[in-house]
């Protein structure tokens, strides 16, 4: 099968995520998609396949001859799709268009759903890359490792991650943008939680007495920069961004998610919010400030030791003629956290494009393409690893 007849069939399984479960996965729909799975790897060939209880599947492309010494490399990808949008009763809609850069099928929902992309199309590039690599008598590769997991768009992905299970030496996962991304930075993230308790009292008679908590939580938003947020940063540059303000005049909560690439940065960024906190909590009282770290630059655990898993994407990308797109991300992966875990994951694109929405697309051909750079890095690693 072509990636694109295996996506196909994917994306007719609801697998929304919900970030105000506490169940993992956060939704059972999940499962439905990881048993078929599951079943479809068994029947490929792949070895030891699986599925916890917690939705993680599990499977093994056993290495081809004289590779068997090479060192485990894995594949991830992730089941469920965004909250975002709606993946319920996608339907798919093809079309042939060309282009200044010539022709292309696009893929696309009917514009009621999301389309699922992001990230069954891992998924599906993923498993046409294993079949390649079991059914190829000529195929060179190590013992690779598949997996998928749940909960990624809700940032749990690698919560109950078994690594036993994983047990590789590196991974790459196959999630994101255009073919020829190389993900290997992203931001370093945390989470700021303010609460602010006001007093409320009969608005007739609150003349000294009355704290809205609304109005105080208004004063925190103001002394945070107006101009560092999503919607005014680019590239290297990070941001405060309130996610959620809930709450009346006696108690209020602010729920910001704080990102930069630097680290140190970042730091700031969190004193920057623990000091307007404090200066608020002088001045009224009933104001605290609650930081938790989310995830860090995944650089800082691939550079420099690990080096060589970018290199030998390049050299992949080189030869079939694919530009690389280093930029990094703005925002964070599984593989960051599998980074910080001891399983260095960098990130390559599958072809897909305006995920989280109705506009999202891929292409049959990028597909395709996606598939090929998993079969030949693969057996790029068994090849060097041999020497």
């Amino acid at each position: 099968m072509r990636a694109h007849e295996r996506f196909l069939k994917y994306i007719t399984f609801d697998t929304q995520s919900d970030e105000n479960s506490v169940s993992c996965p956060s939704t059972a729909k999940q499962k439905v998609l990881g048993e078929y799975l599951a079943n479809e790897m068994r029947e490929m060939g792949l070895s030891g396949v699986s599925m916890d209880e917690n939705g993680y599947v599990y499977g093994t492309v056993p290495a081809s001859a004289g590779s068997e010494e090479a060192p485990v490399m894995a594949y991830i990808a992730h089941m469920d799709t965004s909250p975002a949008a709606s993946g319920k009763d996608v339907k798919a809609v093809i079309t042939h268009e060309v282009t200044a850069d010539g022709e292309r099928d696009v893929i696309r929902s009917d514009g009621t759903t999301l389309l699922g992309a992001d990230d069954k199309a891992g998924i599906a590039e993923i498993l046409t890359a294993a079949e390649i690599l079991l059914q190829d008598p000529d195929a060179v590769h190590p013992e690779v490792r598949v997996v998928f997991t749940p909960d990624e768009e809700i940032g749990r992905g690698t919560d109950l991650i078994d690594m036993d299970k994983v047990n590789a030496s590196y991974a790459y996962t196959v999630d994101g943008g255009e073919v020829g991304e190389l993900t290997y930075e992203c931001f370093n993230a945390s989470s700021a939680r303010i609460v602010i308790r006001g007093e409320s009292y009969h608005p007739g008679d609150s003349y000294g007495k009355m704290k809205n908590a609304i109005l105080i939580a208004q004063e925190f938003i103001a002394m945070l920069p107006a101009d560092e947020t999503p919607a005014a940063t680019r590239g290297r540059e990070g941001f405060y961004h309130l996610e959620e303000i809930r709450g009346d005049v006696s108690c209020c909560v602010l729920n910001y998610i704080l990102r930069d690439h630097d680290r140190n940065i970042l730091g700031k960024r969190e004193e920057t919010v623990r000091q307007a906190a404090g200066l608020l909590n002088e001045k009224y009282g009933g104001v605290e400030a609650e930081i938790t770290e989310s995830y860090a630059n995944m650089i800082e655990a691939i550079m420099p030791k690990y080096a060589f898993l970018l290199d030998r994407v390049r050299e992949v990308y080189r030869e079939m003629g694919i530009v690389p797109d280093e930029e990094p991300i703005r925002g964070g992966t599984d593989g960051a956290r599998l980074s910080f875990l001891g399983l260095p994951c960098p990130n390559l694109g599958t072809g897909g494009h305006d995920f989280h929405g109705p506009h999202e697309y891929i292409t049959i051909q990028s597909m395709d393409k996606a598939t090929e750079v998993l079969v030949r890095l693969a057996a790029k690693f068994a090849a060097e690893d041999r020497q």
